[in-house]
């Protein structure tokens, strides 16, 4: 199986989205009162972090891809470097809090302290990987063609 380097600009929202939404659900599930709603918020969350998860390996792999034979200069090599290392450390630390909401919890129970913790710390380096991909584009025009 082969990715284009042109999937990765498509790939690459869907494990941000989830996993964005999949925080805002579980904040939410794990504040509001009724009993019934924080359940059916803490499975939503559930099942979009793991989506996420999913959607985040996919767009590390589209990613790798894409900047197998990519020529570059140096300015610019240096940013697509960052923004790889920090989208590996990200993609293992989104399937480890998936695989511990996911594995380690009933998914429509009420998530802990601590794991919102992990978890907001995962989307701020989610954060950080966006960012650095958006200076490939827009600062260094990586992936991008001109029209003539």
């Amino acid at each position: 199986m082969s990715l284009e380097p042109g999937w990765h600009p498509l790939v690459v929202h869907f494990p941000i989205a989830l996993t964005l939404i999949a925080g805002l659900l579980l904040i939410a599930a794990k504040f509001v009162r009724c009993e019934s709603l924080a359940a059916t918020l803490a499975t939503t969350g559930t099942w979009n972090l793991c989506m996420g998860a999913i959607a985040a390996l996919l767009a590390l792999a589209s990613g790798l891809a894409a900047v197998l034979d990519i020529q570059v200069g140096a300015a610019a090599h240096a940013s697509i470097a960052s923004h790889v290392k920090w989208a590996m450390f990200t993609t293992l630390a989104l399937l480890l809090t998936a695989v511990w909401r996911g594995a380690g919890n009933a998914q429509h129970s009420r998530p802990s302290g601590l794991f919102l913790l992990a978890l907001t710390l995962t989307c701020m380096a989610l954060a950080v990987v966006g960012y650095h991909g958006g200076q490939n584009v827009y600062r260094y025009g990586i992936g991008v063609e001109r029209t003539n």
